[in-house]
């Protein structure tokens, strides 16, 4: 499974443009960590979905959005949702993805 984490948007909105999206396989992660992450993943979608459903996301000066792409087994998910309208599976799958990337 390959994971990208796309964030737009935020006070620091200048400074990210232009970065390329963060990638993760989870191949290359020890098989606790990916277990973790596609836990992570499958708790994520069904409340992206239900987000997606209400319509457009909340306002919020500065707020922060988020783009997690899931490719397995040749299918992609894209999961989209902003600091203003963000379910908890979803803040905890951007969470252990930020300090991932923070790790490396």
């Amino acid at each position: 499974m390959k994971v990208t984490l796309t964030t737009h948007g935020g006070q620091a909105a200048a400074v990210r443009l232009g970065l390329p999206p963060r990638v993760l396989d989870t191949d290359a992660l020890p098989e606790d960590a990916a277990a973790e992450l596609a836990r992570l993943v499958a708790a994520a979608v069904p409340t992206s979905r239900l987000a997606a459903g209400e319509g457009r996301p909340g306002r919020a000066r500065d707020a922060m959005s988020y783009r997690v792409t899931v490719e397995d087994a040749g299918h992609a998910t894209v999961l989209t949702q902003s600091d203003a309208a963000m379910s908890q599976e979803f803040a905890d799958l951007v969470d252990w993805l930020e300090e991932h990337f923070a790790q490396q």
